[in-house]
């Protein structure tokens, strides 16, 4: 059954495979800025909320992507993908598929490929918020695949986040999703270990965050990594106002302090290994984004 289509491309009809959290948060934003909303799970009773709220549910996987334009998939990762379209048939043959899931570029570009075999156009992306900020003002979603896939279907993908597409290869989406969750996760354990230090003074969590978040994070590592990161992109570390022989000795006292201080010392002396690797590699008297080049580099095996 084919939803009745709307002439208004805000309103246009949109399908939602997978209704866990992140799926319902999209199903309802979609619901509630109008679009015609088909869904399927694969326990129907998740859907009940919103299909009381007006949605329709589907009984068949092929029978909600015949209903849509669109079909916007948000599934635990590409293996369901495949299993979940396994009963689809030709379902896909001339519609757009969206996947939404996580994991890795290689399964991105394969996805896409699957895609193409069943006659769909295929976007990959990724959510950049939590289900909460779906379709509230500065949410960001990632995508990537065909632009002209993109921008004919842009103001329903809008009504999810500002969506911004990274580039014709498939596997962008997936890759800057990847990326940024690996700054979050370093950032995140970097405060975590600095307020560990800190805390084992008696510093309040919230006494340092005041100083570490409001004005270090902002004022000293925010503005600098953008300032340099044309010269990431040149290859290019002088090290006239600090070498890395310079930081090396401040991630040993780093290291050396925590121990003093009973606080867990595996993280700083990561930090400490990869700046000794940069010395052997020649660079000791860049300053210390010339680990980029550490990092640009397969882990060696021991």
């Amino acid at each position: 059954m084919t939803q009745q289509r709307s002439t208004d491309p805000r309103h246009a009809p949109v399908t939602v495979i997978g209704l866990g959290p992140m799926g319902l948060a999209l199903a309802e934003t979609l619901r509630e800025r109008g679009h015609p909303l088909t869904v399927w799970n694969r326990t129907p009773a998740n859907a009940d909320g919103v299909v009381a709220q007006g949605a329709r549910r589907s009984a068949t996987v092929a029978d909600a992507v015949s209903a849509s334009p669109v079909t916007i998939v948000c599934l635990k990762d590409y293996a369901s993908l495949y299993t979940v379209f396994d009963t689809a048939g030709d379902a896909l043959k001339g519609r757009v598929l969206v996947n939404l899931c996580s994991g890795t570029p290689n399964e991105a570009r394969a996805a896409a490929d699957w895609a193409h075999e069943r006659g769909a156009a295929y976007l990959d992306g990724a959510i950049m918020v939590p289900p909460p900020l779906v379709g509230h003002p500065g949410s960001v979603f990632l995508y990537s695949g065909p632009e002209d896939v993109l921008e004919a279907h842009r103001a329903t993908l809008a009504s999810l986040g500002d969506p911004r597409h990274l580039g014709s290869d498939p596997a962008l989406a997936v890759l800057y999703n990847t990326a940024l969750l690996t700054m979050m996760y370093a950032t995140m354990n970097g405060f975590l270990h600095a307020t560990a230090l800190v805390g084992s003074a008696g510093v309040p969590a919230t006494a340092f965050a005041d100083l570490a978040l409001n004005w270090f994070m902002p004022s000293v590592v925010d503005s600098t990594l953008i300032a340099q990161a044309p010269s990431l992109d040149r290859g290019d570390y002088p090290g006239d106002l600090g070498t890395m022989e310079m930081n090396l000795s401040a991630l040993e006292h780093i290291t050396r302090a925590s121990a003093e201080q009973g606080v867990h010392t595996d993280q700083p002396r990561l930090m400490q290994e990869i700046a000794e690797r940069a010395i052997a590699a020649g660079h000791g008297g860049d300053n210390y984004l010339a680990v980029f080049e550490i990092f640009k580099k397969a882990t060696r095996t021991p």
